[in-house]
């Protein structure tokens, strides 16, 4: 499925840019809600139960869009052990989840042992997918151990790594990502992590974090390479993009946050261009339960995670909660079928 431009063909960066800036809202959430209908007639929105573990804030990116990281040596500062880190999935699985989203802070001092015991940790003790490591810490962790990405992930892999979260995109623009967040992964080197993880037959998400004072092209910038890495390996299974919470950052009051009528317009769009990608998910967590119900007639085929646990956008005082009934609420309401899944957007039970 691809969605036309004027000219009949695949929407192009200017088409993105034109749509994201002079586009009729409810127009583009009509043209994406056809685009959903297309890619998943059943009218099944999905959802996963699953925890967000950080196993440290620590972080030597220090980005100024980011309200969760601390310095080494700060009295916030934390790495989690393996104690912590099993009691944590522990009770996720007591709450029915399949998995965890594991993520972390570029520690400067902690080695590729940390990681590749706590996935073995994991793999012998529980039956759980390891969904962990955005391309930044994966970028970091191959400089601090002098290896390529490619031997990086081939070794956390080995570890029992599953697939990769799309975490550390932001905007895959250098211009954008040299203002916001200088010291972290470049856009092709994001990228370059991506198309390794799929060459080794892992899958991965991709994600958009707007409103940093972006323009549209560099949205249309970020679109269009998602798009075109897809068309090389397939390897995306969903896109998720949400809105920058400024609150407690250092970019606090220096740009306007973007509200739901943005949220929604960039849904909408991503999901007539990125035709290759085939799950949309909705970020209640940032928008609230009501405004990603709307969402789900603007593109979204899921509601994304339960979050049994969610520390990054909480520090920037945005405190939306969501148990697993009212998710399911939500779906219902809004007229489609609510059914759990799994990281790879397989079905699970009725």
């Amino acid at each position: 499925m691809s969605s036309p431009s004027s000219s009949g063909s695949r929407l192009s960066a200017a088409d993105i840019a034109a749509r994201l800036e002079h586009g009729r809202l409810l127009e583009l959430g009509r043209e994406a809600d056809r685009a959903r209908q297309a890619l998943h007639p059943a009218g099944i929105v999905t959802y996963v139960v699953d925890r967000n573990i950080n196993y440290t804030n620590v972080c030597a990116g220090q980005c100024r869009f980011c309200a969760f990281w601390r310095p080494e040596g700060h009295p916030e500062a934390y790495v989690l052990g393996p104690d912590v880190l099993a009691r944590k999935v522990e009770e996720m699985l007591a709450l029915g989840g399949t998995q965890i989203l594991l993520q972390g802070g570029l520690h400067p001092g902690l080695r590729l042992e940390y990681y590749t015991d706590m996935l073995r940790l994991l793999k012998a003790r529980f039956p759980v997918h390891l969904h962990c490591f955005s391309p930044p810490e994966i970028v970091h962790l191959a400089r601090l151990e002098g290896l390529s990405i490619g031997e990086c992930l081939r070794l956390l892999r080995e570890a029992g790594l599953d697939s990769i979260p799309g975490g550390g995109a932001e905007v895959l623009s250098d211009e954008v990502r040299q203002r916001v967040s200088p010291r972290k992964c470049t856009r092709d080197e994001w990228l370059a992590v991506m198309r390794e993880a799929h060459r080794q037959g892992m899958r991965t998400t991709a994600t958009m974090m707007f409103g940093l004072g972006e323009e549209p092209r560099h949205l249309a910038e970020h679109l269009l390479a998602l798009r075109e890495l897809q068309d090389e390996t397939g390897g995306f299974t969903a896109f998720i993009p949400w809105t920058f919470q400024p609150g407690n950052t250092a970019l606090a009051g220096t740009v306007r946050p973007a509200g739901g009528h943005a949220y929604l317009r960039v849904l909408a769009v991503s999901r007539a261009a990125l035709d290759n990608i085939p799950n949309l998910q909705a970020s209640w967590v940032t928008q609230g339960g009501k405004l990603a119900q709307v969402a789900l007639r603007f593109g979204a085929n899921d509601l994304g995670s339960t979050m049994i646990e969610e520390n990054v956008v909480r520090a920037a005082g945005v405190t939306f909660r969501l148990p697993r009934e009212e998710i399911v609420r939500l779906i219902e309401d809004a007229g489609f079928h609510a059914r759990q899944r799994d990281c790879y957007y397989r079905l699970i039970g009725p």
